[in-house]
């Protein structure tokens, strides 16, 4: 699985970090903690969780990494323990405040069955990336998390079901209606803008 994040790592490190070495441990952070954020801030509501999502995956991490056999990227792996972290999270929240759009087969994607094409050309999803951004903010935590694994990581329904403990029927729906709400939201965004534009002339 192919990641926006082509980052080098001495494997030499992973050894010594597995056996408790302080830097090697420092080095790995400092490589692969902008990634780590960032996939957190996707999933995550806000950035204070955000962060507790960065420490604990590399706790985690740590803890694991006798797990890890370098038969793929060191970063395809420490994604996979900052995801579960972060599901984790959200699932917690969720015994707090119950949200989220409930389970149905429907069909993939939507009427385009796209990874978030929105029906958009590329000039005008450059357009609506602010208004695409607050979209998202708008989502309830799983659909949100739904949608970034599934359009932006590349996860499979099948991998994100494994991830959330639910059926690959549940992750279906919960995109497709993301993807439903998501349109329906920037539509909205792109409707207030022209009669603002209206009021100005």
């Amino acid at each position: 699985m192919s990641s926006r994040f082509e980052i080098s790592l001495d494997p030499s490190d992973v050894i010594r970090a597995r056996d408790g070495d302080r830097q090697a441990q420092a080095r790995i952070y400092g490589a692969f903690k902008v990634p780590v954020y960032s996939v957190a801030c996707r999933i995550c509501r806000n950035h204070y969780e955000a962060e507790e999502v960065l420490q604990d995956t590399f706790v985690r991490a740590f803890r694991r990494l006798h797990q890890f056999r370098g038969e793929a990227p060191f970063w395809a792996w420490l994604r996979q323990v900052a995801v579960t972290t972060a599901l984790m999270r959200l699932r917690r929240e969720k015994l707090r405040a119950t949200q989220g759009l409930d389970e149905s087969g429907n069909p993939e994607g939507g009427p385009d069955g796209g990874r978030m094409g929105l029906g958009a050309s590329s000039s005008e999803r450059w357009q609506l990336g602010m208004d695409l951004e607050q979209a998202m903010g708008a989502l309830p935590d799983t659909a949100r998390a739904v949608v970034w694994l599934y359009d932006v990581e590349g996860f499979t329904h099948k991998e994100i079901a494994e991830f959330m403990g639910k059926t690959v029927s549940f992750s279906k729906s919960q995109l497709s209606r993301a993807h439903a709400r998501l349109r329906d939201l920037l539509e909205t965004s792109e409707a207030e803008s022209c009669t603002s534009a209206l009021k100005i002339c």
